[in-house]
C-alpha cells in the first residue's frame, strides 16, 4: 500500500474517531439536558405533605346497618380512629360509638340484628384480637371475649338467628380455636365444639357447623363433614400442596342446599363452582385462564352468587343476576377508575359504593338502587384534592425463564410528557416489594406509590413468582425459591426498567415490609451491588428462627411453610434455610440499609431485626435501626407510621438525591427509638437531639 493511501486511510479513521467522539459527547450532553429538564419539572410539583398521605383519613370504612336504618364509619376522635354512627335519614346527627384513646380501630362490622356494632382490637400490635360490642340504643360497650392472650375468629353469622354469632377462641390451647355460640344480647358464650387439631370450620345460615378443615401431611387440606355436631372420621374431599392456596369453600346458600367453592383442582386457575350438597354434583359457574376468580357478590338473604370478579391487570366484575348487572352497569357509567360495593342492606335496596379514580381522592357514596341516585357520603382524604397524584401503569414483564410478572409502575409528576409510561429521561426508582409472599399487588390508589413518586422516584411493584391470584402454577414456581428465583424476578424487573429507560442501574432502591422486608435484606446481602440502598420493614433475616417463632395459631399449617420455604427438621432443609437467610451474608452488604421494627411483632420477632443490625454494625456497614415499642407487624398508629416514613424519605434522599420533607417533630411525636445509625439519615440526628 502506498504511503499516500495509508495516509488517506489514517486520516479517514481519525475523522471517524473524532466524529464518533463528538457524537458521543453530543448525546451525553443531550441526555444530561433531558435529565435536568425532567428534574426541573419534578421539582416544580407541589410536595404533598406526609400527613395528607399517611395521617388519619377524614372518614373510612363506611357501612349500612343490615336493616338500613343506620350509617357508620371510621373517623378520628381526639386523634384516634373510632367508630361513628348516624341515622341514615339524618347523617348530620353523628356520634362516636367507641372511645379508643391509643390504637386506632381498623376493623368493625354490624351485628346481623342491627342492634350493635362489633369491632376487634389488640394491644400494642400483639395480634391477640378481642371482640367488643357497642349497643346502639345505650352506647354501652362490652368486651364479648374477655380473655387474656386470646385471638378471636368469626366462624358464622345468620340471617335467621340475628342476635347470635359463632366465634372461635384459642384461650384453652393457643394453637386451636374452639367454637362457641355467642349471644350478642347477654354476652353468654356456649361451647359448641372443642377443637383438637382443625384449622377452621364452616357453618350454614342456621349457625350449624357443616364442615371442618384440617391440614394434611401433603401440605394441603382435608375437608370433613359435620353432622349434628359430630365430625366425620374420614374427609369427603382433600387438596394437596399445589391446590392449598387456590382452593377453598366459599360458603353455603341460606337454604344449605348449595356449597360454593373457589377451586383449582384439575386446572390451573381457581374457578367458581356450585356443588349440590345432597348429590355432590358440581358445576362451573365462572372461570378465567389468566387469573383466579377472586371475589363474589352474594344475595344478602339467599346467599346465592350474583356476580364474581377477576383481578389480572385490573379488577373486572361480571354479573350473573340481571338486576345486579343493571346496577353495576349504571354505576360503571357514572365513575372513572375502579369502583366496588362495600356494604348492602338486607333488602338490597341500598348499597355503600366506593370509587377510586387513582389520581384523585377516593369517594364513597350511598346508592339507592330503586331511585337510581348516588348521594355523597364522604371523601376519604379531601386534603388530596388538587394534589399532583399520578396515574398507575399496569404492566407485563417477562422473567428470564418466561413467566409473566404482572406489575405496576407510577412515575414522578412532570416526568412523562407524552403519558406513555416511560419518563422523558431516566429517574431514580424504588422497587416496592409486597409482603406475604402469598399475596399480590393490585391496581388502584396506593399511598406509597403516590408518596414516593411525588418525591421524584419511579415506583415499581412486581408480582414475583409465589404471588397469589394468577393460578397455582405461578404459586408453585415460588416453592423453595426464597432468596433465589423469587429474588431473580425482582432483578429481572429492574433490568426491564433500565432497558426501557425508566431508571439507571445505579439509582435503584429496594423497599418492602414483611416478606418484602426479607426481599430487601436478601437483595442487599445476596446481590450487594444491585441496589443503591434498602428499606426493610419488619422483615425476617433468619428463616430458621422465623419458623421457630411463628405464632402458635399458625401451627396447623406449618407443613405448608416447610414445603414452600424449607423444612428445618431435615438436615438439607435446615442447610437451605441458613443459606437463604440474609443474616449469614450480612458481611457482604455494601450499601446503606434502614430497618423498621415493632417490638411486639408476633410474626417476625424483634430478634430478626436485632440480629442483622448487630451483624452489620460489627462489620462497620452503615445501618439505621428504628424500633417502635408499641407496635407489632407494621405500624398501626399514624404518628409512628409518619415518623418512620419521614426517616425513610430522608434516607432515600441521602442515597438517591430525591426530594424530601424535613423530619421536623415527627420522630419526637412518635414512640420511635433510634437504636443505631441516626447519622446515616439526613437530618435524623438533629431531629432527635434533646
Amino acid at each position: 500500500m502506498s504511503i499516500v493511501r495509508k495516509a488517506a486511510l489514517l486520516a479517514t479513521a481519525a475523522g471517524l474517531i473524532t466524529a464518533t467522539a463528538a457524537y458521543a459527547s453530543q448525546e451525553k450532553s443531550m441526555t444530561a439536558s433531558k435529565t435536568a429538564a425532567v428534574e426541573a419539572k419534578v421539582d416544580q410539583a407541589k410536595l404533598i405533605p406526609r400527613d395528607d398521605l399517611f395521617g388519619n383519613p377524614t372518614r373510612a370504612g363506611g357501612q349500612l346497618s343490615p336493616d338500613g336504618k343506620w350509617l357508620s364509619w371510621l373517623a378520628p376522635k381526639d386523634g384516634v380512629l373510632n367508630v361513628f354512627m348516624a341515622p341514615a335519614a339524618d347523617p348530620s346527627a353523628a356520634k362516636a360509638m367507641t372511645a379508643s384513646t391509643d390504637r386506632p380501630i381498623r376493623q368493625y362490622f354490624w351485628a346481623p340484628d342491627s342492634k350493635s356494632i362489633l369491632c376487634i382490637q389488640d394491644k400494642g400490635g400483639d395480634e391477640n384480637f378481642l371482640l367488643y360490642g357497642v349497643d346502639v340504643a345505650s352506647g354501652k360497650e362490652t368486651t364479648l371475649t374477655p380473655f387474656e392472650k386470646t385471638r378471636v375468629q368469626l366462624v358464622g353469622a345468620s340471617t335467621i338467628q340475628k342476635d347470635k354469632l359463632l366465634v372461635g377462641l384459642n384461650n384453652r390451647d393457643a394453637r386451636f380455636h374452639d367454637v362457641y355460640l355467642l349471644d350478642l344480647g347477654s354476652g353468654k358464650l356456649t361451647e359448641v365444639l372443642q377443637n383438637d387439631g382443625y384449622a377452621g370450620f364452616l357453618a350454614d345460615n342456621n349457625l350449624h357447623l357443616r364442615m371442618a378443615l384440617r391440614p394434611n401431611a401433603e401440605g394441603g387440606m382435608d375437608y370433613f363433614a359435620i353432622d349434628d355436631g359430630k365430625i366425620a372420621d374420614k374427609p369427603f374431599t382433600s387438596t394437596g400442596l399445589e391446590d392449598s392456596l387456590t382452593t377453598s369453600p366459599a360458603g353455603y346458600t341460606t337454604d344449605g342446599k348449595t356449597l360454593y367453592w373457589l377451586d383449582s383442582r384439575g386446572r390451573d386457575t381457581a374457578a367458581l363452582y356450585a356443588q349440590d350438597v345432597a348429590t355432590g354434583e358440581r358445576k362451573v359457574i365462572a372461570e378465567n385462564d389468566k387469573a383466579d376468580i377472586g371475589g363474589v357478590m352474594t344475595d344478602p338473604i339467599t346467599g346465592e352468587v350474583e356476580a364474581y370478579s377477576v383481578d389480572y391487570l385490573k379488577t373486572e366484575w361480571t354479573a350473573l343476576d340481571p338486576n345486579i348487572k343493571a346496577s353495576l352497569d349504571w354505576l360503571d357509567s357514572k365513575f372513572d377508575g375502579e369502583f366496588g360495593v362495600s356494604s348492602r342492606t338486607d333488602d338490597d335496596t341500598k348499597w355503600i359504593v366506593w370509587n377510586d379514580p387513582v389520581s384523585a381522592p377516593s369517594k364513597t357514596y350511598i346508592y339507592d338502587r330503586k331511585a337510581k341516585t348516588l348521594t355523597d357520603f364522604y371523601t376519604t382524604r379531601p386534603e388530596l384534592a388538587g394534589a399532583p397524584l399520578q396515574p398507575m401503569h399496569p404492566l407485563e414483564i417477562t422473567s428470564r425463564d418466561g413467566l409473566t410478572l404482572v406489575s405496576y409502575l407510577t412515575l414522578p409528576p412532570g416526568s412523562d410528557s407524552n403519558a406513555d409510561g416511560v419518563p422523558d429521561a431516566p429517574v431514580p426508582m424504588v422497587l416496592l416489594v409486597h409482603g406475604g409472599p402469598w399475596a399480590r399487588d393490585g391496581y388502584g390508589y396506593n399511598s406509597y406509590h403516590q408518596w414516593l413518586a411525588n418525591r421524584g422516584y419511579a415506583v415499581l411493584s412486581v408480582n414475583f413468582r409465589g404471588s397469589t391470584g394468577f393460578g397455582k402454577s405461578f404459586i408453585e414456581a415460588g416453592n423453595l425459591q426464597w432468596g433465589r428465583k423469587m429474588q431473580d424476578d425482582l432483578v429481572d424487573a429492574v433490568a426491564w426498567a433500565v432497558d426501557k429507560g425508566v431508571t439507571n442501574k445505579d439509582k435503584v432502591a429496594i423497599m418492602g415490609g414483611s416478606y418484602g422486608g426479607y426481599a430487601t435484606l436478601a437483595g442487599m446481602a445476596f446481590t450487594p451491588t444491585e441496589y443503591a440502598c434498602g428499606v426493610d420493614i419488619v422483615g425476617p433475616s433468619n428463616l430458621e428462627t422465623l419458623l421457630k417463632t411463628i405464632p402458635p395459631y399458625w401451627e396447623p399449617v406449618i407443613a405448608q411453610f416447610h414445603q414452600r420455604m424449607g423444612n428445618p427438621e431435615t438436615p438439607e432443609g435446615l442447610a437451605m434455610l441458613k443459606e437463604r437467610s440474609p443474616l449469614y451474608k450480612a458481611g457482604d452488604i455494601m450499601r446503606p440499609l434502614l430497618i423498621g421494627q415493632g417490638a411486639n411483632d408476633p410474626r417476625v420477632n424483634k430478634a430478626e431485626s436485632d440480629q442483622i443490625a448487630d451483624a452489620m454494625k460489627a462489620k462497620g456497614i452503615p445501618v439505621t435501626y428504628v424500633l417502635f415499642p408499641d407496635e407489632g407487624h407494621g405500624f398501626a398508629k399514624p404518628t409512628n407510621n409518619i415518623a418512620f416514613n419521614a426517616i425513610t424519605e430522608n434516607f432515600l434522599a441521602t442515597c438517591l438525591n430525591g426530594r424530601s420533607e424535613p423530619i421536623g417533630e415527627t420522630v419526637k411525636d412518635s414512640t420511635a427509638e433510634i437504636i443505631q445509625g441516626g447519622q446515616f439519615v439526613k437530618g435524623l440526628d438533629d431531629a432527635t437531639a434533646k
